[in-house]
């Protein structure tokens, strides 16, 4: 009996045998990193991210440029930007408006937060906040401090200068601004140049340009200690051989760092403009002073 039972179960397997034999051979496994649901929610966010960093590099936009320049319809973006500023990464202000403003209300802009910018590496604040807070300190505190941070801050800003020097003494006179601005988004600054009518009267005048940082690495830390912004806003002075005006710096509140740039023979100043934040130790300098103290200072 026991070799009936092997013989039958013997017959069973091998027409199991056969019967897998042919079939079609089973395709190959792959592996699906998601469900639909799931790539859904991430390209919604690499999406997201795609618009906080147009903010970053651009700095305050509306949200048809924000389409434009990604490709997107207005309400695709604006539903992006509703969940960033649910999350507290993204702010709606009123578009700021230099010099007449036109009927109707104002345009509604999206800038980062301080949280959105902290999305974007910015990394060691304390610690740099804590090491120039020593250097004040060590130095007595008060005036005498102060001055201690200016000089380290100058230092800093002479070497990052001296990077810079060769790139824009090699651009022609009138797109020196563009240079520098190259040089900096190198590093980080997300810097842009745009190009303004010039303070002169005179109706032929050529056009100044503002040199636009949409990103600081330091903002946090010039928050608390400007002598960062002002040795910054030297150097640029000295690298372009003229003299030139900060408007608006992220570091005090504003959502791109800005610095007027006369053109070359223009009038050294500009007009004022809401926002304007003057830079200690650079107003009283005439062009032909600065030119002649930036070989003295980035050589």
């Amino acid at each position: 009996m026991f070799l009936a039972d092997e013989l039958r179960n013997n017959r069973v397997v091998k027409k199991i045998r056969e019967r897998d034999a042919q079939r079609e051979p089973e395709a190959p496994s792959w592996d699906v990193p998601a469900t639909a649901a799931e790539a859904l929610v991430d390209g919604h966010r690499a999406t997201r991210d795609r618009v906080a960093r147009s903010i970053l590099d651009h700095g305050p936009s509306s949200a048809a440029d924000l389409a434009g320049r990604l490709g997107l319809t207005t309400a695709a973006v604006r539903r992006h930007l509703d969940g960033l500023t649910a999350a507290g990464l993204v702010e709606s202000r009123e578009q700021r408006v230099y010099g007449s403003r036109g009927r109707g209300r104002p345009a509604k802009v999206f800038a980062l937060t301080d949280g959105g910018r902290d999305a974007f590496y910015q990394a060691y604040d304390q610690l740099a906040a804590d090491a120039l807070r020593w250097i004040s300190e060590a130095a007595g505190g008060g005036e005498a401090g102060e001055q201690a941070v200016a000089a380290f801050a100058r230092a800093r800003l002479a070497k990052q200068g001296r990077k810079y020097q060769g790139e824009v003494e090699q651009a022609d006179a009138q797109q020196r601004a563009e240079a520098l601005a190259r040089a900096l988004s190198a590093d980080g600054y997300a810097a842009t140049v745009r190009r303004v009518p010039s303070a002169a009267a005179a109706p032929a005048a050529p056009a100044g340009a503002q040199l636009c940082q949409h990103h600081c690495p330091v903002a946090h830390i010039a928050e608390q200690f400007p002598q960062l912004c002002e040795a910054e806003t030297e150097v640029f002075s000295q690298l372009l051989g003229t003299h030139v005006q900060r408007l608006a710096t992220i570091a005090h509140g504003d959502g791109v760092c800005t610095t007027y740039v006369p053109a070359s023979g223009a009038a050294p100043s500009s007009p004022r403009t809401p926002g304007a934040v003057p830079i200690a130790g650079t107003s009283h300098r005439t062009p032909n002073e600065t030119g002649s103290t930036a070989r003295r200072n980035l050589a």
